[in-house]
């Protein structure tokens, strides 16, 4: 054999050296798999430990994995509900009257203690009503005007237009209609 590694100008020492450096190699990636192998086989055992169902003399099984994994997966669809939910409440919010204004004052010169007020009540998008109650000695009237997009079809007194001013949260600089 030493005539066919002289005839191709390689000596059988070189090859030798060559081939324990492979050994030494594969020998070092096995060992490096061997320890990956391990650490996965500790985490596996762990969360087998862990399973609710796992007492002092009996260890997980696979079933009890699974079990988890099921109950994981109905928290997440769970979760996927409740955020369909919350957008639902979030898009109805925008329709609830959730701001409103009042103004109470005296209607009449000779009835005081400010009994008649204005009540303006608007959801996100300034629409809504305004509700006048006029107190008088003798009577009480109510009007309901509606508000849509914060313009008025019917002519509002001062009263009510500082009630709806405040529901609206406007300053004296912006106008509401």
């Amino acid at each position: 054999m030493n005539k066919l590694f002289d005839s191709i100008g390689v000596g059988f020492g070189v090859v030798f050296i060559i081939m324990i450096i492979a050994i030494v190699f594969l020998m070092i990636f096995s060992g490096m798999m061997l320890l990956e192998l391990n650490r996965i086989r500790r985490r596996y055992r762990s969360v087998l430990k862990s399973s609710p169902s796992a007492n002092k003399k009996e260890k997980a099984s696979e079933k009890d994995v699974k079990d988890r994994l099921k109950q994981l997966e109905n928290q997440s669809y769970k979760g996927e509900l409740q955020g369909t939910d919350i957008r639902d409440i979030k898009s109805k919010m925008g329709t609830t009257l959730t701001r409103y204004g009042i103004v109470k004052y005296d209607a009449f010169d000779d009835v005081g203690g400010k009994l008649s007020f204005v009540l303006a009540m608007l959801d996100e998008n300034n629409t809504g009503f305004v509700l006048d109650a006029i107190h008088s000695r003798d009577n009480c009237f109510l009007y309901l005007k509606e508000i849509v997009n914060g313009e008025s079809y019917i002519m509002l007194s001062n009263e009510e237009m500082d009630a709806l001013r405040k529901a609206a949260f406007v300053t004296d600089e912006e106008e509401i209609i």
